[in-house]
């Protein structure tokens, strides 16, 4: 049976597969997705405007982590320098000179659409240059530096318990015959 019988066979044809791309493709995308582009769109322009011009398949962490200083300038976190009188305070009672730099969530919102953006894209999972180590320890220093500078300490977010085994703990434990 060739191929065209088998599409034929599973109720398929070329017809209904361009009809029905068309209508994905009609859809709006959601939040996320838009970003995602816009964001991978951006990263691709950074590339090119390089003296010389970097190709996706040559990007390495090290391009990663110049784009991620680059985005820094156009940041809007106040992030206050060791030798700020308001170094290490949550609320600074006043202005000071300290560098507005992107956020910590806002750069690792970045990359995780970026990564994901890649493979997309056709890069393989092995060469994803936003999945190396080099890129995960800059985060974890750019958050624990932020977080320094504003005298809050970062707590992860504790894994939500298992409702269903939390309630048969309840249960088995609240069912004991009191004495």
């Amino acid at each position: 049976m060739s191929n065209k019988g088998k599409d034929i066979a599973e109720g398929s044809s070329p017809a209904s597969d361009h009809h029905h791309h068309q209508q994905q493709q009609q859809q709006p995308l959601s939040r996320y997705e838009s970003q995602k582009r816009r964001d991978w769109n951006t990263f691709g322009q950074y590339l090119r405007n390089q003296r010389p011009p970097v190709a996706l398949s040559q990007c390495n962490s090290n391009q990663v982590l110049e784009f991620l200083r680059y985005l820094d300038q156009f940041g809007k976190t106040k992030v206050h320098v060791q030798g700020c009188l308001f170094f290490g305070q949550a609320e600074p009672p006043g202005p000071c000179t300290c560098p507005l730099r992107q956020a910590w969530g806002s750069l690792d919102a970045l990359i995780g659409r970026l990564r994901a953006a890649y493979e997309e894209n056709g890069g393989l999972p092995e060469a994803n240059p936003f999945a190396s180590g080099t890129i995960r320890l800059y985060l974890r220093e750019v958050r624990d530096s932020q977080a320094k500078a504003r005298g809050i300490p970062y707590k992860k977010k504790k894994k939500k318990r298992n409702v269903m085994k939390a309630m048969t703990e309840g249960v088995s434990s609240s069912s004991l015959p009191m004495q």
